[in-house]
């Protein structure tokens, strides 16, 4: 196995749209969503053991997830846990990553990848990482992974491409046009018949050079204050170092601040069951149906009249539906939820008033 090949996991979201399974002290990363037997993160764990060695995998998240982390992945050791004292999105978080890993091995080649993905195809992703890996290594290029879309879903970012093949060795891979956030129904429409466009996995790959050098060009005052830790990172003082300059970052994306704007970026066209699972909308879509089309996880759940629903609902509940179409009806530690499956949307908008109405403790 490289001893290059570094991953860095980002584990540090609260998962709001999946409430109430998903809670703040214990969102959906940690949570086995697919009654696997695995958490999701521990499946993107395992993931990656197959493309880089245990001791390069880094896993970024908040303080407060650390012990979670470490009591469901085995074998990582506590300095494989950055820990941001303040959430401050993914280009702050990749950049720390990206700092410490320079200062155990420059020649290091990353992919960054979030913790909550599902993925169908294993063998598949594993060549498709390592194909990426070799096209990092060997070139100045920040690439990225794109998936095939199957329809015209307004919830994932778009990427178009172009049509040249730069990298003989897998022509998959193209330079990108441009980058589009969640389109409205028609102009996803639009994207898909075209032919050109991708949808944005969100897992990067880049050699350190690479990226540090982007953040230079494209973020400087975020790239300045993580180059000054270069003698900080891993040594005990590496944790007060954080504390002390997270709260100075620029809340801001890795999307919005590096690949939007850099000219050396490229997609690698994916298709390996894919689903970012960031709605309950796309838990249904690739979980078993019953004879009226509805995913159900629990025992004890009755259903008359009712299709096209979702239903999660703990495994010594009696549920009994009647007469409902697409909607979501989801109980966890008291809470329960029933939404149309269309407005979900809406989700976050009524966890912040059950937070402000009700308190926290449902959060």
């Amino acid at each position: 196995m490289n001893p290059n090949h570094f991953c860095v996991i980002m584990a540090g979201g609260i998962g709001a749209r999946f409430w109430p399974m998903s809670r703040t002290s214990h969102p959906k990363q940690f949570i086995d969503i697919l009654g696997t037997g695995q958490t999701l993160i521990q499946q993107t764990f395992e993931r990656f053991l197959k493309v880089c060695p245990k001791e390069n995998i880094y896993i970024v998240t908040n303080d407060s997830y650390k012990q979670l982390i470490l009591d469901q992945l085995d074998g990582i050791y506590e300095h494989q846990v950055l820990c941001e004292p303040l959430r401050r999105n993914t280009a702050p978080a990749i950049a720390l990553a990206a700092y410490k890993i320079r200062s155990i091995n420059p020649d290091a080649v990353m992919v960054v990848a979030p913790s909550d993905h599902i993925i169908l195809k294993e063998d598949i992703f594993t060549n498709v990482i390592l194909s990426a890996l070799n096209a990092a290594e060997k070139n100045d290029w920040l690439l990225t992974l794109g998936i095939t879309p199957s329809r015209p879903d307004t919830g994932y970012g778009y990427i178009q491409f172009c049509d040249d093949n730069p990298f003989q060795e897998d022509k998959r891979i193209r330079k990108v046009k441009t980058f589009t956030e969640k389109p409205n129904h028609e102009l996803a429409q639009t994207f898909l018949d075209s032919g050109d466009f991708l949808w944005n996995s969100g897992i990067f790959i880049w050699s350190l050079n690479s990226i540090l050098s982007a953040f230079k060009q494209h973020l400087p005052e975020l790239d300045n204050i993580f180059i000054e830790g270069a003698d900080i990172y891993n040594t005990p003082d590496e944790q007060d170092f954080i504390n002390r300059v997270f709260s100075l970052c620029t809340n801001i994306s890795i999307d919005y601040g590096v690949m939007e704007k850099a000219q050396n970026v490229y997609v690698l066209a994916s298709d390996f069951g894919w689903s970012d699972l960031g709605t309950w909308g796309s838990l249904f879509d690739i979980r078993n149906k019953d004879d009226n089309n509805n995913a159900i996880v629990g025992r004890n759940v009755l259903t008359f009249n009712s299709k096209n629903c979702i239903v999660h609902v703990p495994k010594d509940k009696l549920i009994v539906l009647q007469g409902l179409n697409d909607f979501i009806v989801a109980e966890d530690e008291g809470a329960l939820l029933i939404c149309r499956k269309e407005d979900e949307q809406m989700i976050r908008e009524m966890v912040n008033a059950v937070k402000i109405e009700i308190g926290e403790k449902f959060v």
